[in-house]
């Protein structure tokens, strides 16, 4: 009983509830990564948002979380092409370096500079700050093959499960 009060007391004075804790567009798997609705995904683990005639790429929660404390990320020029499915840069962290494929062909037109400096970006930050390229797609078409976020969910689920 004292242990449930003082729970519930030092959640007041942090403010913390269950309901501000999940944002209603986050869908969270039963491995605990976070899965945006809105982006599209590929299987192997990168994430897409498209917008206009832009489309950011970056690793999901899932993929930095397996990945473990990145500590060097190499990416690309801006003005290059990349091909969906293709590598287009790696991350590297403590416990292995693993291989970054673009979900979506097109021309590279901004590169995040902000993870060449702090590249720990990508694990507190997957969705967010730590984005890895924009890409003009060539065939945004290619969206269509991609996951949604149930798919996605339920993708990692049954692969975590193996």
């Amino acid at each position: 009983m004292a242990l449930r009060m003082w729970a519930s007391s030092t959640a007041n004075a942090l403010r913390i509830s269950r309901t501000n804790l999940i944002a209603p567009s986050v869908s969270i798997s039963r491995c605990f990564s976070t899965v945006l609705d809105g982006l599209k995904y590929a299987s192997s683990h990168e994430w897409v948002k498209h917008e206009g005639s832009v489309a950011t790429v970056g690793i999901t929660d899932h993929a930095q979380d397996h990945l473990g404390e990145v500590v060097f990320v190499d990416l690309p020029e801006t003005g290059g092409s990349v091909s969906q499915g293709s590598s287009f840069g790696a991350v590297e962290s403590v416990k292995a370096t693993s291989d970054i494929n673009c979900p979506i062909s097109g021309e590279i037109v901004e590169v995040n500079k902000k993870l060449t400096e702090t590249p720990g970006l990508v694990n507190s930050s997957p969705y967010e700050d730590g984005w890895m390229i924009k890409v003009k797609p060539s065939s945004p078409s290619e969206l269509e093959s991609l996951m949604g976020s149930k798919e996605y969910t339920k993708f990692c689920e049954e692969e975590d499960s193996h």
